[in-house]
């Protein structure tokens, strides 16, 4: 597996596949670039594949770094900027779900010049202050969790308690009809399990870019702030931290924008629906 120049220090850790438009997949939490194995083979000889383990997951780098600093949007983003350089994709379609979504748009608004258009799940802005609502804290509170350290404790290091934690999110956040892989939870429990790198993945929420701490410090930009990037959001149906009615203001966030409803589904927008998700990346290809 290639890495990429640093940025930052941090070397990524991607794969390549495939040749014609660009395409980068963005993973999520908890996740790795694993998570597209079902939509890289969707999309074909069609496209130029980019699919990274984003700053402390995976095989990419795992720094003990101010998280604030480093594992930030700003900063996922500045390394996704970066590997698109380094490769010389012309403007791919970046897609993203979970906090890939985040990254996503992040370099959308950062480094509009580089990206053609996106094709994001939820999270989305334009939550605001409904974060708080009693049914989306009972949902949230692995984020407050993630911000002591009795996560480590508890976590790091030790992985059969890291299998039944990433268990729950797995089946808790999928739709009805999905069951979970048995296969793919022993992988992420690998790349999770070795000392340090479950403290380096939830840096992302120590960094303060996890959903609540997002929500409430959002303000809708003026409309020459938002994103001017074509943008399709995929909302499916049974995601318990993203309601579908908090789909109504991102034409507060976005220019150019378009709702797709994916019904039956949950969270795990790649390995739960695929085809839906590469049939939108192919639409956002061709413009």
């Amino acid at each position: 597996m290639p890495v990429s120049t640093p940025v930052d220090g941090f070397r990524i850790g991607y794969d390549r596949s495939g040749s014609g438009d660009a395409v980068v997949l963005l993973h999520g939490w908890p996740g790795d670039r694993t998570d597209y194995r079902d939509v890289v083979p969707l999309l074909g000889g069609n496209c130029d594949v980019v699919v990274p383990d984003l700053r402390g997951f995976g095989e990419s780098d795992k720094h003990a770094a101010d998280p604030s600093q480093q594992y930030g949007a700003a900063a996922q983003a500045r390394s996704v900027a970066g590997l698109i350089r380094e490769l010389g994709l012309a403007r791919p379609v970046i897609a993203g779900y979970d906090i890939g979504s985040r990254i996503a748009q992040a370099v959308a608004r950062d480094h509009p010049e580089l990206v053609r258009a996106l094709v994001v799940t939820p999270p989305l802005p334009g939550i605001g202050g409904r974060i708080l609502d009693p049914q989306a804290q009972r949902e949230f509170w692995y984020q407050s969790f993630h911000q002591l350290a009795l996560a480590e404790d508890l976590l790091d290091g030790r992985p059969e308690a890291l299998r039944d934690y990433l268990r729950h999110f797995w089946s808790h956040w999928s739709g009805p009809s999905f069951t979970p892989d048995a296969g793919a939870l022993d992988h992420l429990v690998s790349v999770y399990g070795p000392p340090g790198a479950f403290t380096a993945s939830i840096g992302w929420y120590r960094a303060g870019a996890g959903a609540v701490a997002s929500a409430l410090g959002e303000t809708p930009p003026a409309r020459e702030e938002r994103i001017t990037v074509p943008t399709t959001v995929l909302w499916p149906e049974h995601d318990p931290l993203f309601p579908r009615s908090w789909s109504d203001r991102l034409d507060d966030f976005f220019h150019d924008v378009t709702l797709d409803f994916v019904d039956g589904a949950g969270h795990f927008a790649p390995l739960e629906y695929p085809d839906r998700f590469a049939a939108a990346i192919s639409v956002a290809i061709a413009g």
